[in-house]
């Protein structure tokens, strides 16, 4: 134990003297988090802003040849006199399609030409709206709509005063919405799956550099025959390199949540109540159940690299082999953060991914034992396989002296 601890401090020396490996391990996690959420949280506010302030271009036309429809020229009336609109005249049904395609307007409307008749005759006046919708034109387009929600209000409450009825006559039940899920739970299923997304990267680069350097980059400098040459057996080196490998992972990991932590703490645009409920999923219990699962996936993943990086002849060949690598951790993941995946028993065995969704139930609070249980005996098995894989490879002399 004393060798692998002598063997463990030299190579952390020689990790932390590689400005690459701090740079992955400190800099990037600590910096990046907190300047995404700045920008991310400034840019929504902003565009939100514009969104609700911006003059909306509007044409209102009536479909087909024939006379104006009087509806269609009252409510055009009704939007000349509001501040925020601009209305756009003497132009055809196509024109406006066109400019909406080309962002010059924001919407067209157009009123059946039997709009009026529809109406009096009491049946349902059909106006079609033209609009882009992306997502950044979703506030417009919601204005938009309001504003035919109003004529409508207007057109109801006419036609029952007419009848000599109340309106009410037709609401025949009342729907009260009341969501349950509280808002720790709520902004969970937001973002719960974008922080372990995150984190599973960082702590994979966290890991990646100090391993290509310990191995392949020994290999290359001649060093690594040196400590075999050493008293200290193959197994005690192999336990050594890893444990450094392994810390640094997950020294990214914490480093990386902690950034996320004082990013929040900065940003002045978040609401109160939701940066209550964030920084209450920061809270001691979730982070420490957070990091036991990424113990044994950091195991997983410092095994696999320094294998990997053991096969290569040089650092620059052991960059080729595991960066794709990379897609193989990124593809799980970001299956994890797609709407209506679940941790179930059977997505708790798929590696990466059932820490994916692991985190977004250990966020919101709604782990169950049994599950999570699945979870850590799954990564455990993989962990494990992966350290006899990593013993194997580190043990046969044609993989350590390829290349010399």
């Amino acid at each position: 134990m004393k060798t692998v601890l002598i063997i463990f401090k030299k190579e952390l020396i020689d990790s932390i003297r590689d400005r690459r490996t701090l740079i992955a391990m400190i800099v990037v996690p600590l910096l990046l988090f907190p300047l995404l959420i700045s920008i991310s949280s400034n840019m929504l506010i902003s565009q939100a802003r514009k969104a609700q302030q911006k003059t909306l271009k509007i044409a209102v036309l009536t479909g087909g040849i024939g006379n104006r429809s009087i509806h269609a020229d009252a409510f055009e009336r009704s939007l000349a006199k509001r501040d925020d609109v601009e209305l756009i005249k003497g132009i055809t049904e196509n024109e406006g399609k066109a400019l909406v395609r080309s962002d010059s307007l924001d919407a067209v409307i157009v009123f059946d030409l039997e709009f009026d008749d529809t109406v009096a005759d009491l049946g349902q006046g059909v106006i079609t709206m033209y609009h882009k919708s992306t997502e950044s034109a979703g506030i417009e387009k919601g204005r938009v709509r309001n504003f035919l929600d109003e004529l409508e209000e207007e057109l109801q409450a006419e036609r029952f005063a007419n009848l000599d009825l109340d309106v009410s006559i037709v609401e025949t039940v009342t729907i009260k919405e009341r969501n349950l899920a509280s808002t720790k739970e709520r902004i969970a299923e937001e973002i719960g799956g974008l922080l372990p997304y995150l984190i599973i990267i960082f702590c994979f680069m966290g890991s990646m550099y100090p391993a290509i350097d310990l191995a392949a980059g020994e290999k290359e400098r001649g060093t690594l025959e040196t400590l075999l040459t050493s008293p200290a057996g193959r197994l005690e080196i192999l336990l050594g390199k890893f444990g450094v490998v392994m810390l640094t992972g997950l020294l990214t990991a914490v480093i990386s949540i902690f950034g996320m932590y004082l990013g929040v703490r900065a940003s002045s645009e978040i609401p109160p109540e939701i940066l209550s409920a964030i920084l209450n999923m920061l809270e001691l219990r979730s982070v420490f159940l957070l990091l036991s699962l990424l113990l044994p996936l950091t195991i997983f993943f410092a095994a696999i690299l320094l294998s990997l990086s053991l096969f290569a002849r040089s650092f620059k060949e052991a960059q080729s082999i595991i960066n794709p690598l990379m897609i193989v951790i990124i593809v799980p993941a970001f299956v994890g953060l797609m709407p209506g995946m679940e941790l179930n028993t059977k997505t708790a065995l798929i590696p990466i991914l059932n820490v994916s969704l692991a985190t977004k139930e250990i966020i919101a609070g709604t782990i169950t034992p049994f599950i999570l249980a699945e979870v850590y005996l799954s990564l455990i098995a993989l962990a494990v396989i992966s350290l006899i894989y990593c013993k194997w490879v580190f043990g046969r002399e044609s993989t350590i002296f390829r290349g010399t």
